[in-house]
């Protein structure tokens, strides 16, 4: 087996690694080979290094650059602690600098629209759309999470949702009530949903795909189609913007960032803090509002 094929093995088997995420290592790594014709299990610093500027020099943006770094570090930490290298090639090559995109969000009257709009949608597909955009809107889930759901994840009207995430942690999410009420209509309506689905029963949202389940394309179309009807530019709206959007609003109400970190999933807390753009704001009023020399325009 090469040197590529044990590193994907190891991510999958020991860190829980997606096959989305293993297609993503995957890829970077045969770039990384067809650029530089040399066998990664023995390239130099100075071949990495060829190979950054050569990705620099082909436009591609610092944040894609950083990403297959990142790739290549891990791989050759890989390698170095299986015992097939003495060093680290990647160690020592600098990132490209990121800058610090704020995320795109909808406002809670976009929301809100969206959500109206979902309500007066007859039918299976009506119901449907409404649990998972309720959903969504409560819990913040990853769109592969939510359309992932099994069914005994909403089977017994829960109150928290328990959601196995990114390296196959769980994590419980609360849901609000508008979520648990429009979850209990889709229960009554799923049946009728599940006719000539193979493989769908295990599912909460099943659909015809080879999965059981709804896809994520399938659902990201009808959130662009609720968008249209909604009065919102269809290009504003994606499953992970209404991700960002439970996050900043829970945080523009006075949530404290811990406790968004944990029901997003982020590992670590920098990830989270993207979302401190509605704090300054949040600040800001605050101080206009209430700090004594603010009204005295000093």
């Amino acid at each position: 087996m090469s040197a590529p094929e044990r590193f994907l093995e190891m991510m999958a088997a020991e860190r829980g690694a997606s096959p989305r995420t293993l297609d993503a290592y995957r890829r970077d790594l045969d770039d990384f080979v067809a650029r530089q014709g040399v066998d990664p299990a023995t390239a130099s610093t100075r071949d990495l290094r060829a190979y950054l500027q050569s990705l620099a020099g082909g436009g591609y943006s610092p944040r894609t650059q950083a990403r297959r770094l990142s790739a290549l570090r891990q791989f050759y930490r890989f390698l170095q602690a299986e015992g097939d290298r003495a060093d680290n090639p990647a160690r020592l090559l600098d990132a490209p600098r990121l800058g610090r995109p704020l995320p795109k969000y909808l406002t809670e009257d976009e929301v809100a629209r969206l959500l109206d709009a979902a309500r007066e949608k007859p039918g299976i597909s009506g119901r449907r759309i409404v649990a998972l955009l309720e959903t969504l809107y409560a819990t913040g889930l990853r769109v592969s999470e939510l359309v992932g759901l099994p069914f005994a994840a909403i089977a017994r009207d829960p109150q928290v949702l328990v959601v196995t995430g990114k390296g196959r942690k769980d994590r419980a999410v609360p849901l609000t009530e508008a979520a648990r009420a429009a979850l209990r209509e889709w229960r009554e309506t799923r049946a009728q949903a599940l006719k000539g689905i193979r493989g769908g029963a295990r599912w909460a949202f099943p659909g015809p795909g080879k999965t059981g389940h709804l896809t994520r394309d399938a659902f990201y179309k009808s959130l662009r189609d609720l968008a249209v009807k909604a009065g919102v530019p269809p290009a504003k709206v994606s499953p992970h913007v209404l991700r960002h959007s439970f996050a900043s609003h829970l945080l523009a109400h006075g949530a404290d960032l811990r406790a968004v970190q944990t029901m997003l999933g982020h590992a670590d807390i920098a990830t989270t803090q993207i979302y401190t753009h509605v704090l300054d704001d949040h600040l800001r009023a605050l101080v206009q509002a209430s700090h004594p020399l603010a009204k005295l325009g000093l």
